[in-house]
């Protein structure tokens, strides 16, 4: 009599190619040393003549499908938990190396629509070893034909043993003898569909469909992975192609809004005889306000700017975009009175942007008498460097642009020594901080005062050393809602 056909139990379609493993029974008052393992019991079950009843093989299966579940949920976890794209293609090869029993591989990122990011990512590779990989022609390789839109099984492509093929490539036999793999699994990486990106009213779709790339893993020995190994990477390699994508999508909104914003602010610094200029920005991943600006006018005078406005995003980048370009008009025409200068962008934000506000510092710098007069609207006074001192400019207290009817404050005017240098800088250099406003302030004066003495002729050695000392351990680099921006003025 024919034993019944296992039926689906919880979802668990029981079509899928039986667990390799399965549970051996321990005996009563054996160690653990010498109960049989799992592969003894499969032997043993598989045995002729062995009794088998339908009840235990079901019970069998049921144990190596929850297993396999089991082992997906927490890899599966582990991919949501990143946050970037690199910390995704990094997670997506050791998990498939743990399912597939590889030691080391390889994930070619090379999106179908042309748009990038083209990158490689190895696992257990070093930077030669990748580029010792390139070298082979692109079609001698696995994930090669994958790309290059070849058919590809629903098990990928396997080669388990690679010197054995009469037909390998002569470079691929080279360099797969070079860096010690015998064999290789390769998956290909696509989104099917558009995924989504929030919930609500902010959920935007993703366009990283199709073809994302393809990952590879390397084996040190002629092998392959089995049945149940190829059945569970593929579903773990469609559900991070999905993961990827949105990671993906991510990025590229990233880098369009750091392009944004950086050809909104200046290309370059200018020349002016006198004065050295440097300056630092980063912005976060969203774009935000945050900008600074060093333009030459009349009678070999310098305007020099910083300023941050409300919000992130692209209204905001365009925002700042759009009042840096009022202040540079405004600059050039009466830039010798500060307070006009801010007066007449405050009007102009009142009128074009209600429902906004900004903080800016204006300054017209006089480099033949190292003098610079100076206006400010709710923006943090600058800090003055020098050998003998280094202290905060007082200014005046006065609101942000945009929050009062009318603004206008008094301007304040000081000289720097040679060889003393003023640093402008926004507040998003102290919030990154994450402390309180007077502990934010002193650690920025701790650090401008520790500035070494070897590097205070050069500004950009002053900025660079300000900001990795106000923000340690990565916090300057590291994604974060505020933007930062330092302009340094060293006076000759």
């Amino acid at each position: 009599m024919n034993a019944p056909h296992p039926a689906k139990v919880a979802g668990i379609d029981s079509t899928v190619p039986s667990p390799a493993h399965t549970v051996a029974p321990v005996t009563p008052g054996a160690s653990p040393d010498t109960a049989p393992n799992a592969t003894d019991a499969a032997e043993v079950r598989a045995a002729p003549g062995a009794p088998c009843a339908p009840g235990a093989l079901l019970q069998d299966r049921l144990a190596g499908w929850v297993s396999d579940l089991t082992t997906l949920h927490e890899l599966t976890e582990r991919l949501v938990r990143t946050g970037s794209l690199s910390e995704g293609l990094q997670e997506v090869l050791r998990a498939g190396a743990a399912l597939v029993g590889a030691r080391r591989g390889l994930v070619v990122l090379e999106p179908a629509d042309g748009l990038g990011p083209d990158t490689t990512v190895g696992l257990g590779l070093a930077r030669a070893d990748l580029g010792h990989i390139e070298t082979v022609p692109r079609s001698a390789l696995s994930y090669g034909r994958i790309l290059d839109g070849l058919p590809v099984g629903a098990d990928g492509i396997t080669e388990p043993d690679l010197f054995a093929e009469k037909n390998l490539d002569p470079r691929h036999r080279q360099v797969a003898a070079r860096l010690g793999y015998a064999a290789s699994y390769a998956l290909p990486l696509s989104a099917e569909g558009t995924g989504t990106i929030g919930t609500g009213a902010a959920e935007t779709t993703t366009g990283a469909t199709g073809r994302l790339g393809a990952a590879v893993w390397l084996y040190d020995d002629p092998a392959e992975p089995g049945e149940r190994q190829r059945h569970l990477a593929g579903l773990y390699a469609r559900y991070a192609s999905q993961h990827l994508a949105r990671l993906l999508e991510v990025e590229r909104t990233r880098a369009r809004m750091a392009t944004m914003a950086e050809e909104l602010l200046p290309s370059r610094l200018p020349r002016v005889p006198g004065v050295q200029l440097a300056a630092r920005h980063r912005t976060g991943p969203r774009g935000g306000g945050d900008w600074y600006d060093a333009l030459p006018l009349p009678d070999a005078a310098l305007g020099l700017a910083v300023g941050s406005v409300t919000g992130s995003g692209p209204s905001a980048v365009a925002a700042m975009g759009r009042l840096r370009a009022s202040l540079r008009a405004y600059a050039v025409m009466e830039g010798e009175d500060p307070v006009a200068v801010l007066s007449d962008l405050e009007l102009l934000l009142r009128l074009t942007e209600p429902a906004r506000s900004a903080t800016a510092l204006f300054g017209y710098c006089e480099p033949a008498l190292r003098r610079i007069t100076l206006a400010g609207a709710g923006h943090s006074p600058p800090l003055l460097i020098g050998e003998r001192r280094t202290e905060f400019v007082e200014t005046s207290v006065s609101a942000p642009l945009g929050m009062l009817a009318c603004w206008e404050a008094p301007s304040v005017e000081f000289q720097a020594e040679p060889g003393e240098t003023v640093l402008l800088y926004t507040d998003g250099l102290l919030h990154r901080t994450g402390d309180p406003a007077d502990r934010a302030f002193a650690r920025l004066h701790a650090a401008a005062a520790g500035v070494p003495r070897a590097e205070r002729h050069d500004p950009d050695a002053v900025a660079e050393h300000v900001l990795r000392t106000v923000l340690p351990d990565g916090k300057a680099d590291a994604d974060s809602e505020e933007d930062v921006v330092l302009l340094a003025v060293r006076f000759e």
